[in-house]
């Protein structure tokens, strides 16, 4: 998941429920450390991406 605005209760409850069955990584853009470089690397890592 790539949080683009942050989390919100929608996201926060979603998440949650997927992390029970799958190998879940969350992104929040609004944090001043995130990697761009490392972000690409994972979406093409993994087989699915939600953007919110």
């Amino acid at each position: 998941h790539i949080l683009n605005d942050g989390p919100s209760k929608l996201s926060d409850e979603i998440i949650s429920v997927q992390k029970k069955d799958n190998d879940v990584r969350v992104v929040d853009l609004t944090k001043k450390e995130a990697s761009y470089e490392r972000i690409v690397d994972d979406i093409f890592s993994h087989d699915k991406v939600i953007s919110w």
